[in-house]
């Protein structure tokens, strides 16, 4: 998603149990940001999870690309 001169890409898991930290994870470990890094603006990963039980937030991280 881009707004304004950021780019944020989000990705969102499901987590089991505890939050794990799987959806940073991905984002990083498929390298999600390369193809936006030439545009020259800055890059924001976040990673949000939701619990299966409660439906609700249980984690939410955020990183420089």
């Amino acid at each position: 998603m881009r707004c304004g001169e950021q780019v944020y890409l989000f990705e969102c898991k499901v987590a089991e149990r505890e939050p794990s930290g799987a959806a940073l994870a991905q984002l990083r470990a498929r390298d999600c940001a390369a193809k936006y890094r030439a545009s020259g603006r800055p890059v924001h990963l976040i990673g949000v999870e939701f619990s299966r039980e409660t439906r609700n937030i249980v984690a939410f991280e955020t990183a420089p690309a």
